[in-house]
């Protein structure tokens, strides 16, 4: 996914080089004063590092919905004794306000695609915190966190939720993080 590649050059940048998405525009950052073979030849390296970073987290989260759907399936049966039972399991663009979503009338889940390149222990609490929403409907009641909370790394991935979403608000959070890459993704901030 190259596409269209924005060049950003500063006078106060000295060493260092750094490329992200924005979108659909790739930026590197890159001293200025470079020579046009020394530019070209970075460029090429930081296109060919983001690519394969991205790669290796799309992996890393399944091929697709159908993967998404079996991992779902999985959550269920090992979790909640095979309760929930979705209709649809599917990744969705990056949502405004949430990791991911329940519609209980139709029993669909919907992951942000910004969770693909979570741990998956993360996307495992996702899962299993929509998929308690079909098994004990009406919100975050007590019986639903009873459900959630079998999941034995819930607290661990609710902290890393919460870190994840206040470096997407926070642009100097999220370089620091290493959240370089979040395509524009800044208002990603719950998990259901």
């Amino acid at each position: 996914m190259q596409g269209k590649v924005e060049i950003r050059r500063s006078a106060r940048r000295k060493r260092t080089v750094s490329a992200r998405r924005e979108g659909d525009v790739t930026v590197i950052l890159m001293p200025a004063g470079l020579s046009a073979a020394r530019e070209a030849e970075l460029v090429d390296d930081l296109l060919s590092r983001l690519e394969r970073s991205e790669r290796r987290r799309r992996g890393r989260a399944g091929a697709g919905d159908e993967a998404l759907m079996a991992r779902a399936k999985e959550m269920s049966d090992r979790w909640l004794g095979g309760a929930a039972q979705p209709a649809s399991v599917r990744w969705v663009p990056v949502m405004r306000s949430r990791w991911a979503s329940c519609t209980q009338t139709d029993r669909t889940i919907r992951v942000s695609e910004a969770a693909r390149g979570f741990p998956a222990y993360v996307l495992d609490y996702l899962l299993v915190h929509e998929l308690a929403h079909l098994v004990a409907p009406g919100g975050h009641t007590p019986r639903f966190w009873e459900l959630v909370r079998r999941y034995p790394r819930t607290e661990r991935a609710i902290g890393y939720l919460e870190a994840s979403s206040a470096a997407l608000r926070d642009p100097a959070l999220a370089h620091a993080w290493g959240a370089d890459d979040c395509d524009g993704a800044a208002a990603c901030d719950g998990s259901d």
